[in-house]
């Protein structure tokens, strides 16, 4: 139970600059590592796309019992650092550590070495990467009040997660040729030494610079009481579920978008194409995160923006599955859906945080007891999930589609046939699905307007003052 009352939670400029920081190098391992394990270990180092796939549908099932875990393990924390830092910098350094040796796989591995090798790398990655993110996000509602504080200080974060995401998934195919001299395999590696080096330097100004502040005293709750406490959540379990559906549905296309690059639209420098939309689409979601939104705000609600932010993407998605029967083969058209797509995406991003880091207070309300690092262990835990379940996906189209490194892209149009048709239909009739589930479910269970956070941020005050 709640023993204190909270002073007033205010991060200074220097504070909400490192946070943003923090947030940039760990999304650009985040991104890294979602964005590319399939294609390093399937493309470029010859593991079959099942096997990759239930690699990582395993490892999430793992993080099914790791995450919510570690949840608890940093409520229990109490140090002279403070609860969150001390696990923040831990994690992070150990993290960086292996995503080097996931993306370093020794030349001397193949067969089931080399799948067990990523089995391993690839679960202690979720692991270490879940000892950093979930004190990470923690912070958020332990150092604001809910309503504007949380959601400019959500805004920041996700904003600056989006700009490591963009970075990553602009620059990774260039430098990787670059610094492989066209050897994808050599390039992949010291272009994750150098992104694990970055993440380290970036964690540490964070640490150095953010002071903890909440003086909220919890009492250490089992896991069973916090799996209890988080099922009795029932605005938490419907934005987890939400999260799960949206980002499933974007890392089906991400997953897949580099194999259309390379065998169905691609040629000789398929990579300077992938590149330029990527940026493009990089660009625009970092301006969805950081004028877009704010501006929508003025106006409308968030939730407002959200369902307009699914509408956005859902119209998107039903261009390209247009554009896929029409003309796939003009860059410039794919910049159009990808506009609306991204732009969704970046909004969507911002907006999952903000309705989770509002079901903390609600539960504090409901159940007596602020549940914040085991709520944004959940975040993580699902976010990995769609991720697992998106490459999962990918692996059963690869596989069906015969796609690999040893098929040339006029081969595959030439003898395949359906195979392109049938990557194009799952780059974008699964994504559609899997956002008008989102939608529905949202409307249909998530009750915490505006108004009603304001509400219950008074009635936490009266109770704790």
């Amino acid at each position: 139970m709640i023993r204190k009352g909270r002073r007033e939670m205010k991060l200074s400029a220097g504070e909400k600059i490192s946070y943003g920081l923090g947030a940039i190098g760990k999304d650009m391992v985040y991104m890294l590592s979602a964005g590319y394990i399939l294609y390093y270990y399937q493309d470029v180092l010859g593991v079959s796309a099942i096997a990759m796939g239930m690699i990582l549908m395993a490892a999430r099932v793992f993080d099914a019992f790791n995450d919510p875990v570690m949840g608890v393990i940093v409520a229990k924390t109490k140090t002279k650092w403070g609860k969150f830092r001390p696990w923040l910098l831990i994690g992070t350094i150990l993290n960086a550590i292996v995503l080097y040796l996931m993306f370093a796989a020794p030349p001397s591995l193949d067969g089931k070495g080399l799948v067990a090798y990523a089995a391993v790398a690839y679960v202690l990655w979720g692991v270490t990467y879940t000892m950093m993110d979930i004190p990470f996000w923690s912070m958020i509602p332990a150092f604001t009040e809910g309503g504007k504080e949380r959601e400019n200080l959500s805004t920041l974060a996700r904003s600056c997660a989006g700009v490591g995401s963009a970075i990553i998934t602009i620059i990774t195919m260039k430098c990787v040729y670059v610094l492989g001299q066209g050897n994808e395999r050599m390039g992949f590696k010291w272009f994750a030494l150098i992104v694990s080096l970055l993440f380290v330097l970036f964690t540490l100004v964070t640490c150095m610079v953010i002071k903890e502040k909440s003086t909220v005293d919890v009492d250490s709750p089992s896991v069973g009481e916090m799996f209890r406490a988080l099922l009795r959540n029932d605005q938490a379990m419907t934005v987890v579920i939400t999260i799960v559906l949206i980002n499933c549905s974007l890392y089906i296309t991400s997953n897949l978008l580099i194999y259309f690059f390379k065998y169905d639209f691609g040629t000789e420098t398929w990579y300077n194409s992938y590149t330029l939309f990527n940026t493009f689409g990089g660009a625009i979601q970092i301006l969805s995160m950081m004028i877009f939104f704010p501006v929508l705000r003025k106006f409308i609600s968030a939730i407002q923006v959200f369902y307009a932010s699914i509408i956005l993407s859902v119209s998107g998605y039903t261009v390209l599955l247009v554009l896929s029967f029409v003309n796939m083969s003009n860059l410039l058209l794919l910049l159009i859906p990808g506009f609306l797509i991204f732009t969704a995406f970046g909004m969507l991003t911002v907006l999952t945080t903000v309705f989770l880091a509002n079901t903390v207070d609600y539960g504090e309300m409901k159940n007596g007891r602020r549940d914040e690092s085991v709520i944004f262990s959940m975040q993580t835990f699902v976010v990995k999930l769609a991720s697992g379940v998106a490459a999962f996906i990918a692996s059963i189209c690869l596989t069906v589609c015969n796609l690999s490194s040893d098929t040339a892209g006029t081969q595959v149009a030439e003898t395949a046939g359906g195979s392109v048709a049938g990557l194009r239909l799952t780059m974008t009739v699964l994504p559609i699905a899997g956002l008008l589930a989102a939608i529905f479910l949202f409307h249909k269970k998530y009750i915490l307007t505006e108004e009603n956070i304001e509400k219950i941020t008074a009635q936490i005050k009266e109770k704790t003052s």
